[in-house]
């Protein structure tokens, strides 16, 4: 509101001849004010608009508001021509928006009274972001868990989430914070939730017993109650615009040990909206928490690999070298955290370090797994099937060679099948079938054996020819085929 002095002012250089545009330049005032005060015409202030003006006529504006089904505008001319009003149009929109008329109250974004209560829950979610890691910007998970109570933070960054990622955060998580809350909020993902939402949610078995071993239980907000978990929700700006901003990482190991000094840090610090740190209400919320087992297992995920034709393995588009003398041989393969290892029944022949990575076809290899310089696999370590058809001969040593130079991972399969057929079939159908096969390019073993069993039905159903017995006649065929009536 302009005061008198300013006014004048504006009056004053209207008499001296100077345009809107000019007084609103000379006195850096907007041009809509100069209009109004020349309007007016006097260098008096206009008299204020209170809202409490309007509480004579609270009634009047009610019945107006419901007849013109809450169009203020059409309320406010129906004021000033039917009743008398005089107030300006901000004056009714704040006498209403004063008193909630026409206005929604509005929804509550998530009660916290139980949620504040200490031990009672923690919160999860995960969010994309954008990190630059080895040089490269990279689109990453970010894995967060907060103290519902204390709002005491950890999060780590993961290149993929799957339920594997997920235990393995949530086991790292509760160490974190030193004990588990009696219940995790999740929202609805489908690393965790089977079926059903909110209340009806049920989760993944796996992920059930996985909870109940480190002491709480999975609850899901109902769909559209996002801001039932808002506790976890508004440290991803956080993350952000103060952790990731500026920084850079050679790897993942080093982004999630980066990401833990910070919850560290962040941890400390006094914050205003709880009028002290997370951790002095951590103090308080910490002999609330369930205590964590004595001994939780390591975290793995189970794989069965045959090793391949140059001795490796391959997890998640990464490949791991193995002992050559196994080349063929399935494995088992124990994926951790930080290690991968390789056992052959109830041997471990090979650890490796996890690769931990957004790129694609890593390789890991360990010197002591490749054969002497030279030298391939052992003779001794050939399969059975192989030894099998090398013993056969031709054809089937050379049709045997060409499937392990085209079968990549599967070719141990596919002798194995070779030497079935083998063993099923006539020895001169087979070795008609592998010649034409082999002559025309065909290493498909499925067609292979149709070919097979068109020949054996083809040699099968021809009938021997006597040829000491005379031919037949046509009246002779008619005899056997009509037989005689009388």
């Amino acid at each position: 509101m302009l005061d008198q002095t300013q006014r004048q002012a504006i009056l004053t250089l209207r008499d001296r001849g100077l345009g809107t545009r000019a007084i609103a330049r000379a006195l850096s005032i907007a041009r809509n004010t100069v209009r109004d005060v020349l309007a007016h015409g006097v260098a008096t202030p206009p008299p204020l608009e209170r809202v409490e003006a309007l509480e004579a006529k609270r009634d009047e504006i009610l019945a107006a508001h419901a007849a013109c089904k809450g169009n203020l505008v059409r309320v406010h001319e129906e004021l000033i021509a039917h009743h008398g009003v005089t107030a300006s149009y901000p004056a009714l929109t704040a006498f209403c928006r004063k008193h909630g008329i026409g206005h929604a109250p509005p929804k509550p974004k998530g009660s916290y009274e139980e949620v504040l209560t200490p031990g009672l829950e923690m919160q999860h979610d995960t969010s994309p972001h954008d990190v630059v890691i080895g040089g490269q910007r990279r689109r990453v998970q970010t894995a967060a868990l907060v103290l519902a109570y204390s709002r005491r933070l950890y999060f780590q960054f993961y290149p993929r989430f799957t339920r594997f990622e997920c235990k393995v955060f949530l086991d790292e998580g509760v160490a974190y914070h030193d004990g588990a809350c009696q219940r995790c909020m999740i929202d609805n993902t489908h690393v965790v939730v089977l079926h059903g939402t909110g209340r009806a949610m049920v989760p993944v078995p796996e992920m059930e017993a996985f909870g109940r071993r480190l002491g709480f239980e999975f609850v899901a907000h109902a769909v559209g109650h996002a801001d039932r978990k808002a506790r976890v929700e508004g440290p991803f700006n956080y993350i952000e615009r103060n952790f990731l901003a500026g920084r850079t990482f050679t790897d993942f190991a080093d982004a999630n040990r980066a990401a833990r000094a910070w919850c560290d840090t962040v941890n400390a610090k006094f914050r205003r909206a709880l009028s002290t740190s997370a951790n002095a209400r951590y103090a308080v919320e910490h002999a609330q928490l369930r205590r964590l087992p004595a001994w939780r297992p390591e975290i793995y995920q189970l794989h069965q690999r045959v090793v391949d034709l140059e001795g490796y393995i391959h997890i998640d588009s990464h490949t791991y070298s193995v002992p050559y003398q196994l080349i063929g041989k399935p494995v088992e393969v124990r994926e951790a955290k930080d290690t991968v290892r390789v056992f052959r029944g109830p041997r471990e022949v090979a650890v490796h370090d996890r690769v931990v990575s957004t790129t694609r076809g890593q390789r890991r290899t360990l010197p002591a797994h490749r054969p002497p310089r030279g030298q391939g696999a052992a003779p001794s370590q050939a399969l059975p099937e192989e030894r099998e058809l090398a013993a056969a001969g031709p054809p089937f040593t050379d049709y045997a060679a060409a499937l392990k130079q085209r079968g990549g991972l599967r070719w141990p399969a596919a002798l194995r099948r070779l030497a079935q057929l083998r063993r099923d079939y006539p020895a001169v159908q087979l070795t008609a079938a592998i010649r034409t096969a082999a002559h025309y390019g065909l290493y498909d073993l499925d067609r292979l054996e149709r070919m097979i069993l068109k020949q054996v039905a083809t040699d099968f159903f021809v009938l021997p020819v006597d040829r000491a017995a005379p031919p037949v006649t046509l009246d002779d065929r008619a005899a056997v085929e009509m037989p005689d009536e009388g």
